[in-house]
Formats: structure tokens, sequence, C-alpha cells
């Protein structure tokens, strides 16, 4: 892969590869799986945003350093996860279904095991994850929310990719087209 798409987010430059997905769009790949560095720097600037909220959620996988370098940044010693497969610790817990993501293609469906939803209920939860695009991703975790006793009170993102960085309800650190 040859082509990139170079970012400058609050003071750090990165290079997203672009690359092709099924539905014909290209997106610019975004990953913080295993970059140390970009994780802290974007992990603190959402800090900032978010630190009056009693408690963040994520969904697994890219979101999870991200939200872990948040919490422990606002002093949280607990965040709750999202799972995209039900595990047997969850059997007690709540689910939600939502739309496809741009990057699946196809239905999902959330699960929050019991004590993530005790952490959540009744209180104003941020929301925190990667890359917000056509928002379904986020529905989800809204709905998960909703149906834990939670209040959705800030919804942060590293990136809003396309059309949703026109949205007035989100915060975000830097903006990427749809290519």
């Amino acid at each position: 892969m040859d082509k990139f798409l170079t970012l400058d987010i609050e003071g750090y430059k990165t290079d997203l590869p672009i690359l092709p997905l099924p539905s014909g769009i290209n997106i610019a790949f975004f990953n913080l799986h295993g970059d140390v560095d970009l994780t802290e720097h974007c992990g603190k600037k959402l800090a900032k945003f978010v630190d009056d909220c009693e408690v963040l959620i994520t969904a697994e996988s890219k979101g999870l350093q991200l939200t872990h370098v948040t919490a422990r940044e606002i002093g949280h010693h607990y965040y709750a996860v999202a799972r995209k497969t039900k595990k047997l610790y969850m059997q007690d817990g709540i689910e939600v279904s939502y739309g496809s993501s741009i990057t699946t293609g196809k239905p999902q469906q959330l699960f929050l095991s019991k004590h993530d939803v005790d952490l959540i209920k009744g209180k104003k939860v941020g929301i925190i994850d990667d890359v917000v695009s056509t928002g379904e991703s986020l529905k989800g975790l809204e709905m998960l929310v909703e149906k834990a006793g939670g209040v959705v009170y800030k919804k942060a993102f590293v990136l809003a990719e396309g059309g949703a960085a026109d949205r007035k309800d989100i915060f975000y650190l830097a903006k990427i087209p749809l290519l």
C-alpha cells in the first residue's frame, strides 16, 4: 500500500493508509492497536473533554486502550466495556442489536456484563471510541447505556469521518474524509 493520508491530530502527525472496503468506499485506516505514543496523546486530549463524566464506556476492541488512558487521566478506576460477543461471565448482563457499521457491513450486537450495567446505572456516561463515521456503532453504545439505566452525557472520538464531522452532538480531535 503506497497511498496515505497524512493527518495532524492536535499536534501529533501520523500517516493513515488508504484501504478499500468491500462496499467500494475507501477509508483512511486509523489503528491505535500497538501505538503507545498515539494512544497516550489521544487519550489525554479526550480526557479534557470528558473529565466531568462519572463513568466511561467503549466498545471492543480499538477503543479499549484509548478508554484506558482517558479513564486513568481523569482518575477513574473502572470503565465499562461493550463486547461484540457474549462471554460466559455475561449471562446476567444485557444486549442490544443495531445496524451495520462502515467497516463490518452487517448487523451488529453489543453485550454488557452485570458488573458494567451496575457501574453505569444512574450515572452520566461518556462514550469513547476511535472513529465515528455512519454513527451506527455509536447508536449501539447509546442504546446500551440507556438500557443499563445510564445517561449518555458526552460522546468523544479521536476522528470524525465524512459527514460525522458535521454532527453537533459529538466531540472529536480531527476529521478525515471518506475517499
